[in-house]
């Protein structure tokens, strides 16, 4: 088998970010539970919350007034989200931190010559805070929310966007993540899928049939250096 250097050096690892790289749900699930509260509804709990986010900030008020027994009328989103994302951002990494074993082998990837992207439904801006604060913003060549990619995930042009941006290409790329959108956005790209069993999604990411499944970040550098291995030059 070739060094890691060579089998990863200009590769480009997509990666999600909510429930793939950080463990986001505490500082998610309280911004939307003060949200609740202030609309006189009962807070949710964190575990039954969780696999309530992964589809952007509108879409976890949405259900998340849903499963709280008030479904949203649409002429409220606007308002509710823009307090979402104040609130959100004055508290963004108050409890987030990133998955155990995470930073250490994104240093691995990057000291074996592999490029780093953050391809995920939350917004650019708040990406960059978000990593910025955990100090992670270091680890990676380019961070690509829906804004600044022509669709959002599972569409494969976000996943392209995230790649052409960290310099690579589809073709030795792989993807990252813990939900169907990364399922589905790897699957139309025709890239490696990873997927992590620890992150926020309604189906279970075994189900979602990725080509590697792993349990801990430890198993990630090895994880790569297989599929990048089999789809070589």
């Amino acid at each position: 088998m070739a060094a890691p250097s060579t089998v990863l050096g200009g590769a480009v690892i997509a990666f999600d970010l909510d429930g793939t790289l950080v463990d986001t749900a505490p500082d998610l699930v309280g911004t939307l539970n003060v949200i609740l509260a202030e609309e006189g509804l009962q807070p949710l709990g964190l575990e039954h919350a969780r696999d309530l986010i992964g589809h952007g900030a509108r879409r976890l008020i949405e259900r998340g007034f849903q499963a709280a027994g008030e479904p949203l009328a649409a002429e409220r989103m606007a308002g509710l989200f823009d307090r979402f994302i104040a609130r959100y951002s004055a508290h963004i990494a108050d409890e987030s931190q990133p998955f155990p074993g995470c930073v250490a082998a994104l240093e691995a990837l990057r000291a074996q010559g592999a490029r780093l992207a953050v391809c995920t439904n939350k917004p650019t801006a708040l990406s960059n805070a978000l990593l910025r604060a955990l100090d992670m913003d270091r680890l990676f060549d380019a961070v690509v929310g829906p804004d600044a990619a022509p669709a959002a995930k599972p569409d494969p042009r976000h996943l392209e966007a995230a790649v052409a941006a960290a310099g690579g290409a589809l073709p030795r790329a792989l993807m990252v993540g813990d939900a169907a959108t990364d399922a589905g956005a790897a699957r139309a790209a025709k890239v490696g899928l990873i997927l992590v069993s620890f992150g926020y999604t309604e189906t279970p990411a075994a189900e979602l049939h990725p080509d590697v499944l792993i349990d801990h970040y430890d198993q990630l550098p090895g994880a790569c250096l297989q599929l990048l291995t089999a789809c070589e030059p």
